[in-house]
């Protein structure tokens, strides 16, 4: 039996999925499925049962997670550690991070660490925060980068930088004339931001009632492309951090402003699983987010333009029909 088969046995009892299991391991969902029943022939007996739940082990397939798991576990060190002595960075990292951090913040990291390490192949994932902590303890991932990072007992927190907050208005606002705006002309004005439990959006509340806001929400999005497209045509304002508003504001799409009253930031977090043993390509990836300075500090004026990111036509056709 070979050690990345029994890697896919244990990825597909720990997320229930076999498609998960497929994308982890970077291989189709039917060479999973060869993988099973290769297994299941070699033992004469069922590991896997199938029901609308998802995913579940047999008997024999929970004694074989069980041993499996560690067998896994301390393959994947001595590798790790032979890499070392061999001065070789390689194999996958899998990331999970919010939209606004994996769409404006991490590519110019991405682009300098892949042109360093060019033998890891990093999975990045779009998660809602909590789904981020909850896979970073189950395995499934094996960093996180967050904003306003919580403390937990099984999760370290490294941190990463600091987003600058601005407001993000339609050009033909009359707050659009301006550059930077009071947090007295934003009172009756309405607003588009995040869900309420994302804690962006709690941030953002703190701060406007702690300059007496109390905003007026038309809608909440749980991610910051979709509030962009509502911002666009002309449902409210928002509070977004800069560097995700550099295309629009270049393009003329939207107008930002700064605060009168200061610069407010958010900070950002590399986390990962407290006691679990980091690869080389984990720690070189941890190291290059920490040590490298690619993007402007939340005091500097943004660039102009950093070129485009992916297609958002169909966030606002999504936008435009929800409220039509």
């Amino acid at each position: 039996m070979h050690i990345e088969t029994l890697k896919v046995f244990c990825d597909i009892i720990e997320s229930g999925s076999f498609s998960f299991a497929a994308s982890q391991n970077f291989v189709t969902q039917s060479a999973v499925s060869q993988q099973v029943r290769s297994l299941e022939e070699k033992y004469d007996c069922r590991l896997i049962e199938r029901g609308r739940t998802g995913v579940k082990p047999t008997d024999a397939g929970q004694i074989l997670y069980s041993a499996g798991k560690e067998i896994v576990r301390r393959f994947l060190e001595l590798e790790n550690r032979l890499r070392e002595i061999g001065s070789v960075v390689g194999g996958s990292i899998r990331v999970g991070t919010v939209y606004s951090v994996g769409l404006h913040e991490l590519p110019a990291y991405l682009t300098e660490f892949l042109r360093t390490y060019p033998a890891v192949n990093v999975h990045l994932e779009y998660l809602r925060a909590n789904k981020i902590y909850e896979d970073l303890i189950e395995g499934k991932i094996d960093l996180g980068v967050v904003a306003y990072p919580a403390k937990r007992s099984q999760i370290v927190s490294v941190a990463f930088r600091h987003d600058e907050l601005v407001l993000v208005v339609p050009p033909d606002s009359p707050l659009a004339k301006q550059n930077k705006v009071s947090f007295a002309q934003l009172e009756g004005q309405r607003f588009v931001g995040y869900e309420r439990d994302i804690s962006t959006r709690k941030a953002v509340d703190r701060i406007l009632r702690d300059h007496g806001v109390k905003p007026h929400y038309t809608m909440e999005f749980d991610n910051v492309e979709t509030i962009k497209r509502a911002v666009e045509i002309g449902l409210g304002v928002a509070i977004v951090p800069r560097l995700t508003v550099d295309h629009e504001t270049a393009r003329g799409s939207l107008k930002m402003l700064e605060f009168q009253e200061g610069v407010f930031t958010r900070p950002l977090a590399i986390i990962y699983k407290r006691g679990r043993e980091l690869s080389p390509a984990v720690r070189k990836f941890i190291e290059v987010l920490t040590t490298h300075q690619l993007l402007p500090k939340p005091s500097e004026k943004a660039a102009t333009e950093r070129g485009t990111v992916e297609n958002l036509r169909p966030e606002r056709d999504k936008v435009e029909k929800a409220v039509s």
